[in-house]
């Protein structure tokens, strides 16, 4: 397929019998993609689990449960996709196009929304930090969950956009849906993310010493980092394959993605200082730490930690 081609596609498969030979890169990192998935897989469920189920619920856990739920998802669509593209490397097994160009959508349907999250999480605490704590308590309860649905139905309304127009070719108007994506992505979320993060680190920088009053801060830096290192070059990519004559390799573009979907779980128990333990309980114990209530100083208390480890009456 031509790159200018307005039907968003990661590239075609191998058809045709005569090319039908092992392109070892490819297979390699095909099945690198497949492990870190599934490595990103159980790191995710973790994170469901213990912020759906044994964490206290609070406004910065409604937005990780959430980014979470993206980055299972993407990172299910990248390792069905990796698996059939292994398959057909190996066995020249090949799914129809239409397949790949689904899981293409809907993989971009998370990366984006991912990128909204993050984007939200990082304005909010940025707002946060510079709030007394009077404006703390007016805050709406529901705000988070609030938001959350609304960059759902944003991002489920632009991947529906796109694959309707793309899908049923109709290129002038697939090429306008793709760039009013990309304007939205880049011009809008993205730099609305990194300011704030800006923000945010010259407020980490400008705090005392005291570790548990940073951390949540240190994780969103460190979470938006790793997504601008690994995560944009997918959409980067996918703007080179439809306006730019410059093919790439989509396997190591989808790679580094897993690695961004794959990473955050470990990034939590790092800044929580759980990585000397491998327990279910030091797990915890470092998310708690991590996503804690906070005060009206952005600081928590190392007591709620114990309180969640502690047996209901």
């Amino acid at each position: 397929m031509e790159p200018n081609h307005a039907t968003p596609s990661p590239g075609l498969p191998k058809a045709d019998e005569d090319m039908c030979e092992m392109d070892v890169f490819d297979a390699v990192v095909d099945g690198a993609t497949l492990l870190i998935s599934l490595c990103g897989l159980l790191g995710n469920g973790a994170v469901l689990w213990l912020l759906g189920c044994r964490i206290r619920r609070n406004p910065i856990t409604v937005y990780v449960l959430n980014l979470a739920v993206a980055d299972s998802t993407f990172l299910l669509f990248t390792l069905t996709s990796a698996l059939l593209y292994l398959l057909n490397n190996l066995s020249c097994f090949t799914p129809p196009l239409l397949t790949f160009r689904l899981l293409l959508l809907l993989s971009l349907l998370t990366h984006n929304m991912g990128m909204y999250l993050l984007t939200a999480i990082s304005i909010e605490r940025c707002a946060s930090a510079f709030c007394s704590g009077r404006t703390h308590f007016h805050r709406p309860q529901h705000l988070s969950a609030v938001v959350c649905a609304l960059l759902w139905a944003l991002s489920i309304a632009v991947i529906a956009m796109v694959t309707s127009l793309c899908l049923s070719h109709q290129l002038e108007q697939c090429r306008l849906a793709l760039i009013a994506m990309y304007i939205l992505n880049f011009l809008i979320f993205a730099p609305s993310m990194v300011i704030a993060n800006v923000i945010l680190l010259i407020k980490v920088l400008c705090r005392s010493r005291r570790c548990q009053s940073v951390r949540i801060y240190i994780v969103i830096f460190l979470t938006v980092l790793f997504f601008l290192l690994f995560g944009v070059p997918l959409s980067v990519w996918n703007f080179r394959q439809h306006f730019i004559s410059a093919p790439e390799q989509h396997q190591v573009a989808f790679l580094l993605a897993c690695i961004n979907s794959s990473v955050n779980p470990f990034i939590y128990l790092l800044v929580g200082g759980g990585r000397r333990h491998c327990s279910l309980a030091a797990l915890q114990v470092s998310y708690q730490r991590v996503f804690e209530e906070q005060g009206d100083d952005g600081v928590g208390s190392d007591n709620s930690v114990m309180r969640t480890l502690s047996p209901a009456p």
